[in-house]
């Protein structure tokens, strides 16, 4: 019987580790620093620290088996490496590859190096530089637009719209001047694509890869893709948009080169790739972005469809073994709504607020709740963040599951709380 780590506290890392205390392998799962969900888990401790060389002591200590690095900082930041060096067995990628995500100017080159479909884009290192290109372009096409990105990591928060010169401008002044991302010294500009969104999930122990569910992330903040982006505001699986054919065409133009790239630029690693992708009317993949972990809000549906264990694909990943792994899912559709609270991404009001009804939603059918900006003090939750809940139903199809999540998000209540009601919708229309 195994004993597993998961670093993280966030929606995604709740689903992992529920995932993993259903398994047959796994004795116990502890969650570095976890959050109310995991707290309130059988089989499952909180360890209330970050620190790595704690958590190095730890793995000795208990006997950990596998760790499972969830966020993306800690793997641009190279824990995997830091507890790889220890000797000890990861799932993540290394710092290296970790830069896929950790660099979008890195990234970007990356695509355009080996041939991978994005859209055409510039690097700019200076405001003035950006904005003279931003005016010269919208005189010439003024119904042209753009996505201005942040070069590092920004909380999925880093792509702003600029649909016309006086959003390019404020978006320039945000990521070069007020340093909103870091340290501000490169910005994307990038040409728009059209199309439907989709998140591509893959697997991959260096060699051979796995492809997850497709799923359809929703970014921004309010009910028809408008307000400011977000982490995530729900998301669905499996994304209709993503036909076999149109599948196929990702794993030969965008999967199967990333990993012939990572290959030629010796990052090759056990872990999972998560591509962000804007499919078009006739099935054109186009890369938007690379992601190094599961995604959040995405894992919830997607873990929610998984029927295999979790435990033994995952070490399959850091043992060179994932063809050998046996990968079943279930039949249906997952619909995930996050729950958020008011003036989320912008402000964080509404802290330390009791959540009522997640068990009455819990009791539902095909229903889980998948916590993230929660805390469990004496037998009840409160909120503690931006995102608190991922409520997430199943069905036998997407109006089904998305009926399901809804009826589940009646359930609950807490001041402030505050969540799109569209999630899933354009699969309906």
């Amino acid at each position: 019987m195994a004993n597993v780590l998961v670093i993280g506290s966030g929606g995604r890392e709740h689903a992992i580790v529920r995932a993993l205390a259903n398994d047959a392998d796994v004795e116990h799962v502890f969650c570095a620093p976890g959050n109310g969900g995991t707290a309130a888990m059988t089989g499952v401790s909180n360890v209330a620290t970050k620190d790595k060389r704690d958590l190095v002591a730890l793995a000795d200590r208990e006997e950990i088996d596998l760790i499972i690095v969830g966020p993306e900082v800690p793997l641009v930041e190279g824990l995997v490496d830091f507890f790889r060096a220890h000797e000890l067995r990861v799932f993540g990628f290394k710092k290296s590859a970790a830069q896929l995500e950790g660099s979008k100017v890195y990234a970007k080159r990356f695509m355009q190096k080996y041939s991978i479909p994005t859209a055409p884009f510039r690097v700019f290192e200076s405001y003035r530089q950006a904005l003279v290109y931003l005016e010269e372009h919208f005189q010439a096409n003024p119904q042209g637009g753009f996505f201005i990105k942040a070069d590092e990591l920004c909380g999925g928060k880093g792509a702003i719209h600029a649909p016309d010169l006086e959003s390019g401008r404020q978006a320039l002044q945000a990521l070069f001047k007020e340093k909103r991302c870091g340290v501000g010294k490169h910005v994307i500009v990038e040409e728009l694509l059209s199309g439907q969104e989709a998140s591509v999930f893959a697997l991959t122990d260096g060699k051979s890869v796995a492809t997850l569910p497709p799923a359809q992330d929703h970014k921004t903040a309010y009910d028809g893709d408008r307000g400011p982006n977000t982490g995530g505001m729900g998301a669905y699986a499996p994304a209709l948009g993503v036909t076999e054919e149109v599948y196929d065409r990702i794993e030969q133009e965008v999967i199967l080169p990333t990993l012939f790239g990572m290959e030629e630029e010796r990052i090759s690693d056990g872990g999972v790739l998560y591509l962000g992708l804007m499919i078009d009317r006739k099935g054109k993949p186009s890369m938007l972005e690379y992601n190094v972990r599961f995604g959040d809000p995405e894992a919830q549906p997607i873990l929610a469809l998984l029927k295999s264990d979790l435990y033994p694909i995952l070490r399959a990943c850091t043992e060179g073994k994932l063809g050998q792994a046996e990968i079943e899912w279930k039949e249906g559709v997952a619909v995930c709504v996050v729950l958020s609270v008011s003036g989320y991404p912008d402000v964080y009001d509404y802290q330390n607020e009791e959540i009522h009804g997640i068990e009455e939603a819990e009791a539902l059918r095909d229903v889980y709740i998948y916590h993230a900006g929660t805390e469990f003090r004496e037998g009840r939750f409160f909120t503690k963040g931006g995102r608190i809940l991922g409520v997430t139903g199943i069905g036998k199809d997407v109006a089904t599951a998305q009926k399901r999540a809804y009826q589940a998000v009646s359930k609950i209540s807490f001041q402030g709380m505050h969540y799109r009601t569209d999630i899933a919708g354009k699969a309906l229309q």
